[in-house]
């Protein structure tokens, strides 16, 4: 027993044992297995670190340098791709591939950097290349004469014997072949030489020309027999070669000299194109042209130094130059052809010379006409050289963008200084204006006495100020009509604008009280002549309307209509409208003229409305005050509306004279001056304040009076028929505010306000009593006076 209690604590002992065995070994293996998760951790890390590094560092370096790789010409795209993306994961090749889009599109970039830095380079290399082929063609014809030469030679002789080294040697050997006994091929050819420098002596070149082919041919055809003697044919080959030499030194002499007939310089450069030497004789032909062209610039100059005149100067001078131009450009073609290379050099020479010329008008002729605003000048220069220039178009020389890239800016300094001309010959001209309106002085000294009484209804009546506005705002756009080429029609038509809002400016200035007018006099003082009276005034809403509405829309369909024919011609069946763009340009006018006649419009109604002392003739005493008394007022519409009336009917009057056949003007003039009062009126949060809130309630006589008031000028504005819709309404709305305003004291209005006739009665009676039209024996009153009242009911009674 005790045997097997001693086993059984001894089996417990080693289950305990192993189970503290198992226990540590837990721990170790979770340690293990964590210890390589974090090796592959870092390693894993390093690798991204590694990655980043590098692309960091590619980024860092410059555009070239890391475009080494790619520039190698052994580079291998499937190489490069094996060797960088065989060991990398997903993440790595997606990074790799987002380094790549971003390095393809700096290099793009870089290259389109490269393309506009050295595009002025690519132009020049482009034209040294076509300078380069004519000289290729000419180096070509020389060494294809020289390797028939050398061929020949090499056939007969040996090398050692091909050069004949002095002119002695020659000799020698034509001594040594007289000794001989020649064939008669051989006697013609002795005796050509000394043929052929008679023929020079006597510049007979036609005869030379043949000469020298004939000898060649026989040359050529002896050399094919074999009797001929080796060197006899390689003493005649010199011969004819030093004689094709003299031959054409002595063609370029007569080519270059000034004083060659135009018959002999085409026969003298069509013997040097024979001889193979095209592309000299070309350059020589060109040169000629050019030092007749210099001769003859220096002498139109010094023509025009002594005798004046810029205009002549310009005409002259571009009629030479292109004629000049067209005559080389006919030479060159009568002897060369359409071969590109010549046709490109020729290109290019008239290019040159078309350049200078401009720049030499521009000096001498555009630039002071510029600086002092003469268009007219540099239009009449432009479409004079534009028009030599079109006459070259028909030979392919299409001359006109490199004057007009030379002329545009002397035509756009002119653009520019004739606008600032107009402005300040206007300005300089209102300051003295008597606004007075008249008839232009052109028109006044072109039209005798009876066509000027004729023409009285169609010709503009306007102020000093403005009739010089018109004029040179019409020449303005006459001189654009020209430079259509330049596209200027809009600029013109937007500098018009301007001009004309400047203008405006001023003849708000002229209104006494005007805001402008007021800034001036704080700043630097009033810089136009007042229009005191209200005749006056009208002259400058009439100069303003007639300008917007007539004169300066017509000159601009005259400008407009020219460029639509011009662009139809070139387009054929295509008609280009500028109806839009007009009609928006005379939006813009008539803004203008609406800022003048708002200015107008609120001077007279302020004029209406407050004292001179400051305080207000219309306010809500006169209406609240009315039912103080217990007897009924005599109904008259209130003195304030009086003196509305006879304001507007005298303004009335004045605009029939003023505005003759231009009636809708003057309707519509009266019509803002009516809603600048009556808006006025509904506006002031002072009257209805105290007519709805005040002390004294608006009682029944002082609605009727308010009522009374309200339909008199309604009926006034509708007999004059300047009663707009908008003004009807706002004066409904008086009359339904101020019924809301009497039912909130309650008074029940309606049964207080008599009939609507009696409203119409007594402001139709009025209408007649101030206007002098009415016969009402009974009742003594002033009619002249604006402020006089009457009895409704005596009136009536003696109207009826």
């Amino acid at each position: 027993t005790t045997k097997d209690q001693s086993n059984q604590r001894s089996n417990n002992n080693k289950k305990k044992t192993e189970e503290k065995k198992q226990i540590h070994l837990i721990p170790f293996q979770q340690q293990e297995i964590f210890r390589s998760h974090w090796c592959e951790m870092k390693k894993e890390a390093k690798r991204e670190m590694s990655i980043g590094d590098s692309a960091e560092l590619e980024e860092n370096l410059p555009l070239k340098d890391r475009l080494k790789a790619f520039k190698s010409s052994s580079f291998d795209p499937d190489a490069y791709f094996t060797t960088r993306c065989q060991t990398m994961n997903e993440k790595e090749i997606r990074h790799l591939c987002s380094y790549l889009i971003e390095l393809k599109k700096a290099s793009a970039e870089e290259m389109r950097k490269s393309v506009y830095a050295n595009y002025a380079a690519f132009i020049r290399t482009s034209r040294e290349i076509t300078d380069l082929e004519g000289q290729l063609l000419s180096m070509r014809n020389l060494l294809s004469n020289q390797g028939g030469l050398v061929h020949a030679l090499n056939e007969q002789v040996r090398i050692d014997s091909l050069w004949v080294g002095t002119d002695q040697t020659l000799k020698e050997d034509l001594s040594q072949i007289d000794k001989m006994e020649l064939s008669k091929t051989e006697e013609w050819l002795m005796e050509f030489s000394n043929t052929l420098d008679v023929l020079l002596a006597e510049r007979r070149m036609d005869e030379v020309m043949n000469a020298l082919l004939k000898g060649e041919m026989l040359v050529e055809d002896a050399s094919d027999t074999p009797e001929t003697n080796p060197k006899f044919l390689v003493a005649m080959q010199a011969s004819i070669t030093e004689q094709r030499m003299r031959f054409a030194d002595q063609l370029a002499e007569t080519i270059s000299q000034p004083s060659t007939r135009r018959s002999e310089l085409r026969s003298a450069v069509q013997a040097l194109k024979r001889l193979g030497d095209g592309p000299r004789a070309h350059t020589l032909l060109l040169q000629y042209h050019q030092k007749k062209l210099q001769s003859s610039m220096r002498n139109i100059r010094s023509c025009n130094s002594s005798h004046g005149g810029g205009g002549t100067y310009a005409t002259v001078l571009s009629q030479f130059v292109f004629s000049t131009i067209a005559r080389a450009a006919s030479d060159c073609m009568s002897v060369f052809g359409d071969e590109p290379a010549y046709t490109s050099e020729l290109v290019t020479w008239a290019v040159k010379q078309t350049e200078a010329f401009a720049l030499l008008l521009k000096r001498h002729v555009l630039a002071s006409s510029a600086a002092t605003g003469g268009l007219r000048v540099a239009a009449d220069c432009l479409q004079v050289c534009l028009g030599h220039c079109s006459l070259l178009e028909a030979q392919g020389l299409a001359l006109s963008p490199v004057l007009l890239r030379i002329f545009r800016s002397s035509v756009e300094q002119a653009f520019h200084s004739n606008l600032k001309k107009i402005e300040h010959s206007t300005t300089a001209l209102a300051v003295s204006d008597d606004w007075v309106l008249s008839f232009s002085p052109a028109n006044g000294k072109s039209m005798s006495s009876s066509a000027a009484s004729n023409s009285v209804g169609s010709q503009p009546k306007l102020s000093s100020s403005a009739n010089k506005f018109n004029s040179m705002a019409q020449e303005f756009l006459e001189d654009i009509v020209p430079l259509e080429c330049l596209h200027l029609d809009g600029p013109a038509l937007e500098g018009v604008q301007r001009a004309f809002n400047s203008y405006v400016d001023l003849l708000i200035q002229a209104l006494p009280g005007s805001t402008e007018t007021e800034d001036h006099l704080e700043g630097c003082g009033r810089i136009v002549q007042p229009a005191e009276t209200e005749i006056q005034q009208f002259a400058l809403l009439a100069n303003a309307s007639l300008l917007a509405d007539e004169l300066l829309p017509r000159a601009a369909m005259k400008l407009l209509s020219s460029s639509n024919n011009k662009q139809q011609s070139k387009r054929g069946s295509e008609r280009p409208s500028h109806l839009p763009e007009q009609r928006e340009w005379k939006r813009k006018l008539q803004r203008s003229v609406d800022r003048l006649r708002d200015s107008f419009c609120r001077l007279h109604a302020l004029e209406l409305i407050f004292t001179d002392e400051g305080d207000t003739n219309l306010n809500a005493h006169i209406y609240t005050s009315m039912d103080d008394h217990t007897e009924e007022p005599e109904w008259f519409p209130s003195p304030i509306f009086q003196l509305v009336f006879t304001k507007i009917t005298t303004l009335a009057s004045i605009a029939t004279d003023v505005f003759v056949g231009r009636e809708r003007f003057a309707t519509v003039l009266l019509m803002r001056l009516m809603e600048t009062i009556i808006l006025w009126l509904s506006d002031d949060q002072a009257f209805w304040e105290e007519i709805e809130q005040g002390a004294k309630p608006l009682g029944p006589f002082g609605l009727q009076q308010l009522y009374l008031d309200m339909e008199f000028v309604l009926i006034f504005a509708s007999q004059g028929r300047y009663l707009s819709r908008s003004l009807h309404q706002v004066i409904k709305d008086i009359i339904a505010r101020a019924i809301d305003a009497a039912a909130a004291t309650g008074v029940d209005p309606y049964s207080v306000l008599p009939e609507e006739d009696w409203f119409n009665e007594v402001s139709q009676i009025a209408i007649k009593m101030l206007t002098g039209k009415g016969n009402f024996g009974s009742v003594e009153r002033d009619v002249a006076s604006p402020t006089a009242s009457i009895s409704a009911s005596s009136v009536i009674s003696d109207a009826n």
